[in-house]
């Protein structure tokens, strides 16, 4: 048999020695791999890591540090308010609490999917390593290409949307104590390079502060939440009516659908939100204990993510005095204004609360482009992606895959660029991330489901019969929802403003991957060495 069971698979505290395969395991190997989560046996009987290979990365990640690392990529409350001033158009307040509430419910399902076969195939790869093993061996090679291509293009423009948050947010600090400042396009992407490529140098030479980071993000995330709900709801002399946060749902959807279509379509805000439940995944090479604490790890993100952000919605809500005035803002960051209001226009406490939001959020994108960098890493390191060979080393001492990290800042400095011409150009493609992850999810549950859930072993978190419900659940929903989500963002249709371009990049970037299949994949690509370590160990 191939796969080291459960029984002898469990944590390992440091990286095995440097060998192509593994270490040859003695007896007394054998002996200390009765207490790893991090190991299993290919067919020559080396010890190697879930994903096929040795440790090149530190394992250096804890429970607390990968669940800051979770809490802080989807930094849920802060992706809320960058995204209002798109969202108040599908039903004002109440139709942005009510999306949420519907997108966190969708996405628990597909959290505790993952969060199952992360338990079970620990690995950088994340869902492009479980679609190659969910299918069998016919198909697992062709399906877990695309998966890999899918999600690192949804990937690649989440990070492009989240490091545009902290350049705004840093021009309208600016503007809060220079009224007559007027804000241009080009001051936004200015910041938005400056903040990239200090992200790009701090992942690459700061690995040993990361996990410490971590701890910093997650206090952010929850104290300065709480702080910012505290003074939001405090502070103004009058709070907006329960009727204008709860009610008034027909009167604020100004996308001139029927109120069923603008509340389904609204829920994309919500997804936007809380819809990074895979991100920790491409971590799992990094943590002593990965089967235990990624499970975990994904259930924090979208609980705390969700009651966070839910009474983060709440206490803003309450402090709008004028909704008209946000939605109709010309403001590099609209939720400045909604502080403003919420403040009783103090400069002082609008500037605090947004320093608490950029410094966050800078954390965010910190942890994005790390993983993200792993994410493509891990397609090189299987020879699925050009220049493979390029993109596949790691800097041991700086323990960072440095060639994949500096292309991640390189693609996101020049997508940033696209808002200098069309900012609903940029907003369309940085939304589509929600559809591509999702379609890269579908591609590793449903096979999953049509084998019987028998190719996968079970890992300490496993829904057992449970399980055929929830991921059929989750293929149905994102199948509904990514449909949805495709519909214009208004009507009639405007080309210029309101078309929902998510299909095409959707189809384009199904089009590069099956293109790079043709001419590489299909003949070059082997398919990801745990291929051999599951497919083919469990039909023996």
């Amino acid at each position: 048999m191939t796969l080291l069971d459960e029984k002898r698979s469990s944590s390992v505290s440091k990286p095995a020695p440097d060998t192509e395969q593994g270490q040859i395991l003695t007896p007394e190997l054998l002996r200390e791999a009765a207490d790893r989560r991090t190991s299993v046996v290919n067919k020559e009987g080396k010890a190697v890591n879930a994903a096929g290979y040795q440790d090149q990365l530190q394992r250096q990640y804890g429970l607390l540090s990968i669940c800051g690392l979770a809490l802080t990529i989807d930094n849920a409350w802060v992706a809320f308010g960058g995204s209002l001033s798109i969202a108040f158009l599908n039903g004002g307040p109440a139709g942005i609490l009510y999306e949420f509430i519907v997108s966190c419910v969708y996405y628990g399902f597909i959290g505790a999917s993952i969060a199952e076969l992360a338990s079970a195939i620990p690995s950088s790869g994340g869902v492009y390593h479980w679609a190659s093993v969910t299918p069998g061996p016919k198909y697992g090679r062709v399906i877990g290409f695309f998966c890999g291509g899918l999600n690192f293009f949804g990937w690649i423009f989440d990070v492009a949307s989240i490091v545009s948050i902290p350049a705004n947010v840093a021009v309208q600090m600016y503007a809060v104590f220079h009224p007559a400042f007027s804000p241009q396009p080009w001051h936004s992407y200015l910041a938005f390079v400056l903040i990239t490529w200090f992200c790009v140098a701090f992942v690459i030479f700061g690995n040993k502060l990361l996990p410490k980071l971590q701890h910093v993000g997650l206090f952010l995330v929850i104290v300065g939440g709480l702080v910012t709900i505290i003074v939001c709801a405090a502070m103004p002399k009058k709070h907006a009516s329960n009727q204008s946060v709860w009610g008034n749902f027909d009167e604020n959807n100004l996308t001139g659908w029927s109120s069923g279509v603008a509340f389904l379509t609204g829920v994309l805000n919500g997804a936007f939100t809380i819809g990074t439940p895979d991100a920790v995944t491409h971590m799992a090479e990094e943590l002593p204990n990965p089967k235990v604490d990624l499970p975990k790890a994904v259930f924090a993100q979208v609980g705390l993510g969700f009651l966070t952000t839910f009474l983060y919605g709440i206490a803003i809500f309450y402090g709008i005095s004028d909704l008209s005035a946000i939605t109709g803002s010309s403001a590099a960051f609209p939720l400045a204004g909604v502080y403003s209001q919420a403040t009783n226009n103090n400069a002082g406490a609008t500037f605090g609360l947004l320093l608490i939001l950029f410094l966050s959020v800078i954390i965010c994108s910190i942890g994005t482009i790390l993983m993200v960098g792993r994410l493509w890493w891990a397609l090189a390191r299987d020879n699925a992606t050009p220049f493979a060979s390029l993109f596949s080393r790691v800097n041991t001492r700086l323990s960072c895959p440095v060639e994949a990290t500096i292309l991640v800042g390189v693609l996101v400095t020049g997508f940033g660029a696209i808002q200098l011409g069309s900012k609903t150009a940029f907003t369309d493609l940085v939304g589509s991330f929600i559809i591509l992850t999702c379609c890269s999810y579908f591609l590793a549950f449903f096979p999953h489901l049509l084998t019987g859930r028998k190719n996968v072993p079970p890992g300490p978190f496993w829904m057992g019969k449970w399980g055929y419900a929830v991921n059929g659940i989750s293929c149905a929903l994102i199948v509904f929802f990514n449909i949805m989500f495709c519909f214009p963002f208004g009507y009639p249709v405007d080309p210029l403003s309101l078309m929902n371009w998510n299909s095409v990049i959707l189809a384009g970037c199904l089009f590069l991957t099956a293109t790079w299949w043709f001419v590489h994949g299909r003949e070059k690509y082997p398919g990801p060495k745990l291929a051999s370590l599951y497919i083919e160990g469990l039909d023996e």
